[in-house]
């Protein structure tokens, strides 16, 4: 199995986060991938994928709930760090509508910055979209036929919204602990899809799946994630471990 979104370099592991690593690789999981958030968490990113090298693998962007006012600034900062080294990714990027729409256009602005970023260095994107998907397909479409790839991180739409991502070109769902939650309604909407659709992701230290649900999230409950899809599209927990691989595989190369 592969974590394809982790925070575990957050604050919330620094008591454990050698022990939470030990209970990933303990349950199967072969690789973390960590996108970033802002200029701030980019020392502790650094240190996380140091200090577990060739498990965790560092993407590098700004999270749309951090564009504000300065985003030229901090953007640059992101822009200063792409030049100095190799990532797996750009991201997390996107647009997110959810708690607050202040600052729209600056998040537009953000994300198709950065979308000439993954490009520019030819790397996947890692798309977080909250309350936007419109938004984010509209900004999409103006690099339609330029071979963007990545992932569409938290998937939580409805099919057509999945449709609309999926046959946009190469682009992967990340689903997360919410297709463990009873009324997210999301195994629907993966019954209508293939395996081949999807990744796994945690998110954590957010959205712990059923029945860690309010805790703190940890890359070892993916396991957990990788069994609800099992039920879902009705195939073997190893046939979904090897579907979900080597579709990550396929977005991230750089991480094998």
């Amino acid at each position: 199995m592969i974590d394809t979104h982790s925070h575990i370099y957050l604050e919330h592991f620094d008591n454990d986060r050698a022990e939470a690593i030990s209970r990933a690789k303990s349950a199967g999981v072969e690789h973390i991938i960590l996108p970033n958030i802002d200029a701030e968490s980019i020392e502790c990113l650094h240190q996380t994928e140091k200090d577990f090298s060739g498990f965790c693998h560092a993407a590098m962007g700004l999270h749309p709930t951090s564009v504000n006012a300065s985003y030229k600034n901090d953007l640059s900062v992101i822009e200063k760090q792409l030049k100095q080294r190799p990532y797996v990714a750009i991201g997390e990027i996107g647009i997110d509508l959810y708690w607050d729409k202040t600052y729209l256009a600056e998040q537009i602005i953000a994300f198709e910055q950065q979308l000439e970023w993954a490009l520019q260095y030819d790397y996947p994107v890692i798309i977080h979209s909250r309350d936007s998907h419109d938004e984010i397909m509209a900004s999409l479409k103006k690099f339609a036929g330029r071979n963007l790839t990545g992932i569409f991180h938290s998937f939580g739409g409805t099919i057509e919204q999945a449709k609309e991502i999926l046959t946009f070109g190469n682009f992967k769902l990340g689903i997360n602990g919410v297709v463990t939650f009873k009324n997210s309604g999301l195994n629907k909407v993966l019954a209508q899809l293939s395996p081949e659709d999807v990744v796994l992701e945690t998110d954590s230290p957010y959205l712990a799946p059923v029945p860690f649900r309010g805790q703190r999230n940890e890359t070892a409950y993916l396991s957990l994630i990788k069994n609800k899809l099992t039920e879902i599209f009705d195939i073997s927990d190893a046939e979904i471990d090897k579907i979900t691989t080597q579709n990550t595989k396929i977005i991230f190369p750089a991480v094998f």
